[in-house]
């Protein structure tokens, strides 16, 4: 039997993930660290906390599984997008790294749309000018730490300064890449006429490989400590949500991945590149060779049902009224207050219909991504009367997330991109009125997995190319990645909310000088 290890560099922590050959986790270990904010709007880590995070996961993960390390045939790496590590002459890091959150890149992001002209950026690098990107955050530190600026030889995306501390190679994949914004999509490779346009100097940055790729081998110093072998291969890889999508299976044309977790996510498979000139959606190479995807994002998901629970607090939701000013006899027993769950909220906006009765949200409680590209957009309840009920914001909320979620898939339908099944994963999978509300509201089946590990797990289906267990992307998906359950769209159902999206769909341009406005005050 051999074993293969996957490896996320991500925000909150270091996660391993080793599984056997067919497919099935033997075993996990996650090492968090901190993350940083000196300054509003600003976002760090130190890379030192990763790579400390890193060896000591790997170490858990191998004891945990009590497997000999030398069956270990391959190692996959992923991790948060976007970031910037900044390495001088003698390899050591510059200053803290900044992450694909940080948002204090807003006017390098202007003048690389003015340098380079909207248009011509997304026709090459697949997507407009956003403060996450690694380029603006090249031109950030030219302009405002040029101290620092003249010392750089090199510049890595987080998981590739801990391959560059594994293997000593510098070297990244062509998913992780795209996202630095200095890509040329077609060629998989940097663009020489985005470099010279914004003087970045190609030396700095590493070579690109494909995502199931030998990159390099497992340092000899570092095979001791660990446990591993010397020189065991360790594979490109990919970004996040590439390699996340390895995890699920949206590997070929037709599927599509929907996370709802804090922010949602729809990601969906293409065989060539479809551009949106908009700039709307976000278009990456895949961390399959040859291969691209498309994402849409919106920035308040489950994090809009977390802020309504939390806003609901304590009251109990399973009283008609909650004081004796509101009806409750003072002699009855007053149940204890506690938070609403999740499943409260769930089973309260079950009671309500599908459309809940003329009731909309807006889930822009942190501005707004896919479509609108608006920082200043808010959240809203439309429709109010004096009927609707907890119950009917509850389902109003669950629904609103799932418009805003159809808003990125509407686009990629307009650009031809095949759909034929979503795969739903995070709190939208484990809710089977939201994987109902999913399937009706986008109007095709939703598919559960019977494992859903993450990033972490997608890397190691992708070290099992590069390491020869697999044959292909393809082959890795088909041997280990599962479909636990089917839910299929009601028609009914459907055309409800079909009508109900068609005034959704326009709310937001009805309110948006008024949303400007409040943002202003």
């Amino acid at each position: 039997m051999r074993y293969l290890l996957g490896l996320d560099i991500g925000t909150s922590g270091a996660k391993a993930l080793l599984c056997d050959q067919d497919g099935a986790v033997r075993a996990t270990a996650l090492v968090e660290y901190p993350l940083l904010s000196p300054q509003p709007l600003w976002s760090e880590q130190h890379p030192a906390d990763w790579w400390a995070g890193a060896r000591a996961a790997l170490r858990q993960v191998l004891a945990q599984s009590g497997i000999d390390g030398s069956q270990v045939a391959g190692l996959g790496l992923t991790g948060q997008m976007h970031g910037a590590v900044f390495l001088d002459a003698a390899g050591q890091v510059i200053r803290p790294a900044l992450l694909w959150n940080d948002q204090r890149t807003a006017a390098e992001c202007a003048e690389i749309t003015s340098t380079v002209g909207a248009a011509r950026l997304i026709e090459l690098a697949g997507n407009p000018a956003l403060t996450g990107f690694q380029a603006p955050k090249i031109l950030w530190l030219r302009n405002h730490e040029p101290q620092h600026y003249a010392r750089i030889v090199q510049v890595l995306l987080p998981k590739d300064y801990i391959r560059l501390l594994l293997t000593g190679a510098s070297a990244t994949d062509a998913s992780d890449a795209a996202g630095t914004l200095l890509l040329d999509l077609r060629s998989r490779d940097y663009s020489d006429e985005l470099l010279q346009r914004l003087d970045i100097p190609r030396a700095w940055l590493p070579r690109v490989f494909e995502g199931p790729q030998i990159t390099g081998g497992l340092l000899p110093e570092l095979a001791a400590e660990l446990g591993l072998p010397v020189g065991l291969p360790v594979i490109a890889g990919g970004g996040d949500n590439a390699a996340a999508a390895v995890g699920t299976g949206v590997v070929r044309a037709g599927l599509v991945s929907s996370s709802i977790g804090t922010s949602g996510v729809i990601f969906a498979h293409a065989n060539t590149i479809a551009l949106d000139p908009l700039g709307r959606l976000h278009t990456f190479c895949h961390a399959v060779p040859g291969q691209y995807h498309l994402m849409a994002v919106t920035l308040a998901a489950g994090g809009a049902f977390r802020w309504w629970r939390d806003a609901i607090g304590t009251r109990n939701l399973r009283l008609e009224t909650w004081s004796e000013s509101e009806g409750v006899d003072a002699a009855s027993p007053k149940p204890q207050a506690s938070s609403p769950t999740y499943d409260d909220l769930t089973s309260l906006a079950a009671t309500v219909p599908p459309g809940a009765e003329g009731l909309l949200f807006l889930p822009y409680l942190t501005g707004e991504r896919t479509p609108h590209l608006d920082p200043l957009a808010r959240g809203a309840f439309v429709g109010l009367t004096a009927r609707h009920t907890l119950a009917h914001m509850s389902r109003a909320v669950m629904e609103g997330v799932v418009y805003a979620l159809r808003d990125g898939l509407e686009i990629m339908r307009s650009l031809n991109v095949p759909i034929s099944q979503i795969r739903v994963t995070g709190g939208g999978a484990r809710s089977s009125l939201w994987r109902q509300m999913q399937a009706d509201i986008y109007g095709v089946e939703v598919a559960t997995l019977a494992a859903e590990e993450g990033p972490a797990y997608g890397a190691a289906l992708l070290a099992g190319v590069g390491a020869g267990v697999f044959a292909t992307v393809g082959e890795a998906v088909e041997r280990c990645v599962r479909v636990a359950g089917v839910t299929q769209p009601s028609p009914a159902d459907s055309a409800r909310y079909n009508a109900v999206y068609t005034i959704y769909r326009d709310t937001y341009a009805a309110l948006r000088t008024t949303m400007h406005r409040l943002a202003e005050l």
